[in-house]
């Protein structure tokens, strides 16, 4: 315990001077026509003066000196928010921010947890014939090469999009037609995924009410979300029943996507010689069966039910 104590106050005093050189480094930069103030005489600083962030950030000059000196003071997640919106902190340099001052950073996760850019879809496209997908941390599906459209065709039968989702695939839909068949290994391991990611979005309308639906739809997510569990992405064998060819073994692994904050791209490599073969040969099937042995059909008529049902409604 000591060394771990002595450890943490060399790299506080190591960050402070980095933090006092940063926040000198941004403060320089901006200029007080960049925050609308008028330039004023005698200024001798290329940027904003100490007592000028202050102002603007809502602080006291004396506390903001202390900390653009490095002492050893607190900073709270409301300050350092407002320092950095005065500063014009990109993302990566909030990001810094946070860490010199040792206050957890929290992203913005509201940026871009929908879409994926072309350079993503074309990345993924790429791997073909790998299969790939983009998921969300509620498992929603943003993007899937041919690869993935040919392994599991069912998922991407909804065309609402809050039912193109994995968990709402694997929970709603009858059990012996799910796509995965080590469903028991599988399920706990992905919820206590989602309540992961769910963690850090706790009370935000789309989360909670997306959670509400799966637990009216489905006992089953209930009795494993009652459960607690919490577990990061991983690679893991998944076990993939396709009518027209038999079970195919798949490696996932995850792999998180730079600059879009909670996005990763899934990858499934077959974990052996037998299923690379029907992986190959699902490839050359144009209208494969979908479901188990006993209620499998058609992918086109699926399609097409669904279709009319769309109408319908």
């Amino acid at each position: 315990m000591a060394v771990n104590t002595a450890q943490h106050r060399q790299a506080a005093q190591r960050r402070r001077p980095e933090l006092a050189a940063f926040l000198r480094s941004r403060r320089a930069r901006v200029t007080p026509a960049d925050v609308g103030m008028a330039p004023g005489l005698r200024r001798r600083t290329p940027g904003l003066r100490r007592e000028e962030v202050a102002q603007l950030s809502g602080v006291g000059v004396t506390w903001y000196t202390w900390l653009e000196q490095g002492r050893p003071i607190n900073a709270s997640v409301q300050v350092l928010d407002a320092i950095a919106r005065t500063l014009r902190l990109d993302r990566a340099e909030r990001e810094h921010l946070y860490h010199l001052a040792e206050v957890p950073y929290v992203p913005d996760r509201t940026r871009d947890t929908h879409t994926v850019s072309p350079e993503v879809q074309g990345i993924i496209d790429a791997l073909d014939p790998l299969p790939a997908v983009v998921y969300n941390a509620r498992y929603d599906i943003l993007a899937y090469n041919a690869g993935y459209q040919h392994l599991f065709p069912s998922m991407l039968l909804p065309t609402a999009p809050s039912e193109r989702n994995v968990l709402w695939q694997l929970f709603v839909n009858q059990r012996c037609c799910v796509s995965l068949l080590n469903l028991d290994e599988e399920l706990p391991v992905i919820v206590a995924t989602l309540r992961g990611g769910y963690g850090r979005h706790v009370g935000e309308p789309e989360w909670e009410e997306f959670l509400a639906r799966l637990l009216a739809a489905s006992d089953h997510f209930a009795r494993l979300w009652r459960t607690g569990d919490v577990a990061p992405p991983g690679a893991r064998i998944k076990v993939v029943q396709h009518a027209s060819v038999g079970e195919i073994r798949m490696l996932s692994t995850s792999m998180q996507i730079s600059g879009a904050p909670e996005t990763r791209v899934v990858v499934y490599t077959p974990d052996d010689e037998e299923s690379r073969g029907f992986l190959e040969r699902l490839r050359a099937i144009h209208d494969p069966l979908i479901g188990c042995s006993a209620h499998a059909r058609p992918l086109s008529a699926m399609r097409a039910e669904r279709a009319q049902r769309a109408k319908r409604a």
